[in-house]
């Protein structure tokens, strides 16, 4: 059986998408966890979130610009 590597989002733009869910959960920036990320596909990271207990998943791309976050 092969094995597939999972490439997850650099630490900069999981927090990128970390502050986007805190201005959509309406909560501090700093009670956001990154909780999981992949890439989706060239360009695009995927990033799953926890803002105070509610989950969010974010989408954004290789140079930063969020694509949307939505309540997971």
């Amino acid at each position: 059986m092969a094995r597939t590597a999972v490439q997850t989002a650099p630490a900069d733009l999981q927090l990128t998408c970390a502050s986007a869910a805190a201005t959509s959960a309406g909560v501090d920036a700093n009670t956001v966890l990154p909780i999981g990320s992949a890439l989706i596909d060239a360009t695009r990271y995927q990033v799953e979130l926890n803002a105070s207990g509610q989950r969010f998943n974010c989408v954004i791309d290789n140079v930063g610009n969020v694509v949307s976050v939505q309540r997971a």
